[in-house]
């Protein structure tokens, strides 16, 4: 491609509202443009970059059998009330209504579309197992859409699904793109790390994020030498974590707190430690109120929350509910004497081993002190519900767990049974007999790799391409465009790279090298080709990676500069 030929608007600054370097390179560059809030135009730079990610994640689909199909974006309502994700999706989902008034939303995901697909199709186990997958634009209405495409509204993205006769055959394929993801990874050139997840919306059993490793990250991740890893959602603590409290029991004592509702307000003024109280916060989970236990100086994860209770919905309490349940206004809950008899009782093990604990009294303005658990109260299930924190000890070997930060690129899920029994997907068995089938799901971001290689991959002066991603393997720059020998040499070697295969750019613009250096810089096209006056006089051209400094540049002969970049790049 000649430069001269290809829309390549490139900026001195990034746009004011561009927040993280991958935006503001992607912008700076000439890869996107913003139409409105969270929405992106890819221009051709962005576009070839973008292209490239999606051959690489469909030649290792098609390595595992995966079949490439097409699905609409505009979905019916209908299909989603079938797995009542309509309700439970919240306000992300973009709802619309056609000219008929009939309910309709912007595909954020495909889970119900391809079950109705395979379901009206697949009749008999021998047409199983099935993998069906698919690249398109997903919507998604963020709240605040930031990061420029890493949580853009409108995104890019490949998801696949898998469809099996039983669980072993479900589990050794989703085996087989865990390595496919793996891969991808590699070819990306990405340091990365495969974690353990948390479901969130789209269900199942387990799953498992690919995280791009970077300061930058949005997630924080943790990890151990032993091979251990999950984003701080899922990680583990386990049962004995927490400090063990020493000492005798000793009776109840209530304690007069005026507006005094936080751990920190009531520590100072009883003269007591964080780690002295229980969290009693109030839930909602599936519309039925629960008390959930956590000792005063951790965090509660309602991801964890949600999985031990096993409700679709969970949110925090009003404050109506609250004092419904504890007969106190919001700040004074606590697990001893609760108004409402009959609401379960959730603990964190950090709850389980704590001895004369500080809570709440259920009475306004007052909080009890001398707590124990089995004696005052005694919770409905004992279990991991907390936030992972610095000093934890890896669940799996004991040592010191390592946090880190991570972009999520990947994500791959076990369904199991959830979408194929709500909507009665079934094959038949050998024996005649209907099975529901059991399903995988998996998903990678092809916009956010983009976005996520910047993030690893930069300096000051732009972006610094793997070559595999790179939108241009090579850019040919010569130093004076009018000086004929200059021009006849620079075209002889985009003519040779390009009949080689090599992607290659030609920058044919009559303008100071300067300007031509740094924007073949920004836009990091992993090696450079400089055609001098200077050098032509001994048949010789300049060859530099983007990586390396100036000094560090070749002076190679004319007639080897070919097979010098074929070397490289091939």
């Amino acid at each position: 491609m000649r430069l001269t030929e290809f829309f390549l608007p490139t900026l001195r600054e990034a746009p004011a509202d561009a927040d993280i370097i991958s935006a503001k390179m992607m912008f700076r560059s000439g890869m996107i443009r913003k139409l409105a809030s969270g929405i992106y135009e890819w221009l051709p730079l962005g576009l070839k970059v973008l292209k490239k990610v999606e051959q690489i994640i469909r030649e290792e689909m098609g390595k595992i059998g995966g079949n490439e199909v097409w699905l609409p974006i505009l979905l019916p309502r209908s299909l989603w009330d079938e797995t009542g994700r309509w309700d439970v999706y919240g306000k992300e989902l973009c709802r619309l209504k056609d000219r008929k008034d009939s309910d309709f939303c912007l595909g954020p995901t495909h889970e119900e579309v391809i079950t109705d697909l395979v379901r009206r199709e697949i009749r008999s186990y021998r047409e199983l197992p099935l993998m069906l997958y698919q690249f398109g634009i997903k919507f998604r209405d963020e709240i605040r859409p930031r990061f420029g495409v890493m949580r853009a509204r409108e995104f890019y993205m490949k998801d696949a699904y898998s469809f099996h006769p039983d669980e072993k055959d479900a589990e050794q394929y989703y085996q087989k793109v865990f390595n496919a993801y793996k891969k991808i990874c590699e070819r990306c050139g990405f340091k990365y790390r495969e974690v353990e997840a948390a479901t969130g919306a789209i269900g199942g059993s387990f799953s498992h994020e690919f995280m791009v490793l970077a300061d930058t990250g949005e997630e924080e991740i943790v990890s151990c030498e032993c091979g251990y890893g999950a984003n701080t959602e899922k990680a583990e603590v386990k049962q004995g974590a927490g400090e063990r409290g020493q000492g005798t029991e000793k009776p109840l004592e209530e304690k007069h707190t005026p507006n005094m509702r936080t751990v920190e307000e009531v520590g100072k003024f009883l003269k007591a430690s964080p780690k002295n109280f229980i969290k009693t916060l109030i839930y909602q989970a599936d519309n039925e109120p629960v008390v959930a236990l956590v000792r005063g100086d951790y965090e509660l994860n309602e991801h964890k929350l949600q999985s031990a209770l096993n409700c679709s919905i969970l949110a925090l309490a009003d404050e109506k509910t609250i004092e419904k349940a504890t007969g106190a206004p919001l700040g004074f809950a606590g697990p001893v004497k609760l108004k409402d008899k009959n609401i379960k009782i959730i603990a964190d093990y950090s709850a389980e081993g704590m001895i004369n604990a500080i809570s709440g009294a259920n009475k306004k303005d007052y909080h009890l002190a001398n707590i124990n658990i089995n004696r005052d109260y005694k919770p409905a299930k004992v279990t991991d519900l907390r936030k992972v924190k610095r000093g934890d000890k890896c669940p799996r070997c004991g040592k010191d767990l390592n946090f880190s930060r991570g972009i999520e690129v990947g994500h791959t899920f076990k369904l199991g049974l959830k979408y194929s029994k709500s909507m009665k997907a079934t094959y038949l068995d050998k024996g005649g007999k209907e099975q529901l089938m059991v399903m995988g799901c998996y998903g990678i971001g092809v916009s956010r790799i983009v976005a996520a290689t910047i993030e690893q991959s930069h300096d000051e002066n732009g972006v610094i391409w793997p070559l595999p991603l790179a939108p241009f393997h090579v850019v040919v720059i010569p130093i004076n465009w009018q000086d004929e020998q200059t021009k006849k040499v620079s075209e002889q070697i985009y003519d040779e790279l390009s009949k080689k295969g090599i992607d290659v750019l030609l920058d044919d613009r009559d303008e100071r090298a300067g300007i031509k250096f740094k924007d073949a810089d920004l836009i990091g096209i992993p090696y450079r080709i400089t055609v001098s006056d200077k050098n032509l006089k001994d048949n010789k051209l300049e060859l530099k990676a983007r990586w390396e400094k100036k000094e560090e540049s070749r002076i190679i002969d004319i007639d080897k500069i070919v097979d010098e970049i074929c070397s490289k790049v091939k």
